[in-house]
C-alpha cells in the first residue's frame, strides 16, 4: 500500500507538457553543468530557513540532507531526460532514516518546500537559456511551476506517508520492548538466565543503587477501566505526572489497572546518606491526579528482583483505598487495618456469636458504643481523658461500657477485651 501513497498520474501530466513546450537537451546539459550550485544552494537555503537542521545535535543530519538534495538533483535531470516515474524510493529511505533519528517531520517537509523555489528557478533558468522564442516563454514557465509543484507534492507525500509508518512500526517495537520488561520486573527472573539479564543491563535495572517503587492505579468507577483509550489516557497522565520523582518510569495498562514501576539513584556512592523515599515522593504528587483515581503506592526496594513483592504491596495499598482517602501507601498502611485485610473473609466467618447483636445495638444508638471504644484506647484508657475527647462526663463512658458488657460479657477496661472488641467493630465497618 506504501508504494501507492502519490498517483502518478499527475507528475506524469506536467512532465509531458514540459517535454512538449521546448526542446530539454540543452536545458539538461545547463543543469548537469550547474549540478554543483544547484546542491550548495539546496543546502544552504534549507540551513537558513529551518532552525531544526543547524540545531541538531546529531553529526549524521546535514551530510545525509545534503546527499538527499543531490539525489533529487539527479532525479529531477533523469525525469527531465525523459526517464519513466520511479516510485522514489530514495525518498522512502530517507524518510525511514528521519523517522529512525527521531528528527521532525515537518522539517523535512518544509525541506522539501524550500527546495521546491531553488528547483523550479534552476529549471526555468536551464529551458529559458536554451533560447526558446520569448512568446513561448509564459508557457515554459507555466509547465515548470506545475512540474516543480506536482514533483514537490509526489516526495512529500511519499515522505510523510514512510515517516508515519516507521514511527508506527518504532513505536510498535517500543510497546512490545515495554510490555517485555514490565512483565519480566513484575513476575520476578532467574539471574541465571542470561536473555533476562541483558535486557534488564541494556535497560539500566542492574545498577546496585537504584531505588524501585510500584504503583498501582485505577478510577474510582472500576467499569472505566475496561474503556482501553481512557485507561491509556490515564496511564499517560501518571507518567506525566510523577515524571519528576523518578529518573525512570515504566507505565503500561496491565489488565484493569494502570501499573508503573518507577526508579530513582538511592544514593551517590556507598558513602553518601540515602536519597528521601521514592515512594514517599511519588505517594505525595500523586494526590495531583484528581478525585476520580485511586493508586497505591508500595514501599521502595533496593534491587528489581524485590519488585514482584513490591507489586503485591501495590496491590494491598489500593485495594486499601477509598474515594476518603485515594492515596495509600503501603509503610502508612497500620498493622491492625493490614491484618483484617489479609483475614478477608475468613475472619468474617469467625467472629463470635455476640457480635452481631453488638453491632446492631451500636447501629441502633447512632455508632456511640463503638466511638467510646476507639475514644478509650486513643485515649490510652484513660476513662478521664476519653470522656474529655468526647465531650461527655466520665460517668457516660462507664455506662456505655456496662452496656457492652451485658452484650458481650466482655469488660472493655481490660487490655484484651478492648481489643477483642475493636477487631469486632473494624470488621464491621469493612
Amino acid at each position: 500500500m506504501e508504494k501507492d501513497a502519490y498517483p502518478a498520474n499527475s507528475l506524469l501530466g506536467t512532465l509531458k507538457r514540459l517535454r512538449e513546450s521546448t526542446d530539454l537537451s540543452v536545458a539538461v546539459k545547463y543543469l548537469a553543468d550547474h549540478a554543483g550550485a544547484i546542491d550548495a544552494e539546496l543546502g544552504k537555503t534549507v540551513l537558513a530557513e529551518i532552525p531544526a537542521f543547524s540545531q541538531s545535535g546529531n553529526p549524521d543530519i546535514l551530510p545525509e540532507v545534503a546527499q538527499h538534495a543531490s539525489a533529487h538533483n539527479d532525479e529531477m535531470l533523469r525525469l527531465l531526460r525523459g526517464g519513466a516515474i520511479s516510485d522514489f524510493e530514495f525518498v522512502r529511505t530517507h524518510a525511514k532514516r528521519r523517522a529512525d533519528q527521531h528528527f521532525p517531520l515537518e522539517a523535512t517537509l518544509h525541506a522539501y518546500r524550500c527546495g521546491h523555489k531553488v528547483l523550479s528557478r534552476w529549471v526555468r533558468n536551464a529551458i529559458l537559456s536554451a533560447g526558446s522564442p520569448a512568446k513561448h516563454a509564459p508557457a515554459v514557465i507555466a509547465a515548470v511551476a506545475d512540474f516543480a509543484l506536482e514533483y514537490t507534492d509526489a516526495i512529500s507525500t511519499v515522505a510523510a506517508s514512510s515517516y508515519v509508518a516507521q514511527i508506527r512500526l518504532l513505536a510498535d517495537v517500543a510497546v512490545d520492548n515495554r510490555i517485555e520488561l514490565l512483565n519480566i520486573l513484575l513476575e520476578g527472573y532467574d539471574e541465571s538466565d542470561g536473555r533476562v539479564a541483558e535486557i534488564l543491563r541494556e535497560s539500566g535495572y542492574l545498577d546496585s543503587r537504584q531505588s524501585y517503587c510500584v504503583v498501582l492505579a485505577q478510577s474510582v468507577d472500576p467499569a472505566e477501566m475496561l474503556n482501553t483509550a481512557r485507561a491509556r489516557r490515564l496511564a499517560e497522565s501518571i507518567g506525566n505526572i510523577l515524571h519528576a520523582s523518578a529518573t525512570r518510569r515504566i507505565v503500561d495498562v496491565r489488565g484493569s489497572k494502570v501499573v508503573g514501576i518507577f526508579s530513582d539513584i538511592r544514593r551517590t556512592s556507598g558513602w553518601t546518606v540515602p536519597h528521601t523515599a521514592l515512594a514517599k515522593r511519588i505517594a505525595a504528587e500523586s494526590s495531583m491526579l484528581g478525585n476520580a483515581v485511586l493508586i497505591g503506592v508500595s514501599n521502595d526496594v533496593p534491587s528489581t528482583s524485590r519488585i514482584p513483592g513490591a507489586y503485591k504491596e501495590a496491590m494491598l495499598a489500593l485495594a486499601l483505598t477509598s474515594v476518603a482517602n485515594r492515596v495509600v501507601q503501603f509503610a502508612e498502611v497500620p498493622t491492625r487495618r493490614l491484618l483484617l485485610h489479609l483475614a478477608g473473609e475468613n475472619l468474617q466467618h469467625a467472629l463470635p456469636a455476640w457480635a452481631g447483636d453488638f453491632i446492631h445495638v451500636d447501629e441502633n444508638s447512632g455508632g456511640v458504643l463503638i466511638a467510646t471504644l476507639r475514644a478509650y484506647a486513643d485515649a490510652d484508657m484513660n476513662v478521664l481523658k476519653a470522656a474529655d475527647n468526647l465531650s461527655v462526663h466520665p460517668n457516660t463512658i462507664y455506662s456505655r461500657m456496662q452496656r457492652i458488657l451485658n452484650i458481650t460479657h466482655l469488660d472493655a477496661r481490660s487490655f484484651q477485651a478492648l481489643s477483642e472488641l475493636l477487631i469486632v467493630a473494624d470488621c464491621s465497618a469493612r
